[in-house]
């Protein structure tokens, strides 16, 4: 697995945020396996509302959240009513949490939390909507809640876990999404 990002891809883009979306998704598509089943990752097509990469084997989807700073407490994320909605939904996503480290274009952390860990509680409506769609209101994903069990990293202080281990952790979860329990 490697750390560190495919720059030549961004060449032609200007907006910083094009670059990173390009970037990290770029990099799980090439680097991270399903945690469920250890087959590769395959991308959905872009602007699917909560779902970024899906594994054709077992049909887990995922979603994936990029920032720069550490991971921290809260990860800022899109429509509030379009989170609740999926979470309640029976395709309820699990979530790619990827912090990089944007001088050197490389991977400082990467895990994945199951969905089950996933419930409406820790999305959290921001005050703010967008200027000119005051209506629409952004949230907030509130990681304080969420176990260490439920934080499967696969690299952690830039420092790569095997993928027997991720699979292991994985698995060690699953009864809560069988029991319905986090």
């Amino acid at each position: 697995m490697h750390l560190t990002f495919d720059t030549n891809l961004v060449i032609k883009y200007k907006s910083q945020p094009q670059k990173i979306r390009v970037l990290t998704e770029n990099w799980v598509r090439n680097e991270i396996f399903c945690p469920n089943c250890g087959n590769v990752v395959s991308e959905y097509k872009n602007n699917k509302p909560v779902g970024d990469f899906y594994c054709s084997n077992c049909f887990e989807d995922y979603e994936l959240k990029s920032k720069k700073d550490s991971i921290g407490r809260k990860i800022v994320d899109g429509s509030y009513k379009t989170m609740l909605e999926r979470l309640q939904s029976e395709t309820n996503p699990n979530f790619f949490f990827l912090n990089y480290d944007l001088k050197n274009y490389e991977v400082i952390n990467f895990l994945v939390i199951p969905k089950h860990f996933f419930t409406s509680e820790i999305i959290i409506p921001r005050k703010k909507g967008i200027p000119n769609r005051p209506h629409y209101i952004m949230c907030s994903i509130d990681l304080i809640g969420i176990p260490e069990s439920g934080k499967i990293f696969y690299i952690k202080n830039r420092q790569k876990r095997r993928k027997k281990e991720i699979l292991n952790d994985w698995q060690k979860t699953l009864f809560l999404r069988e029991s319905g329990k986090t």
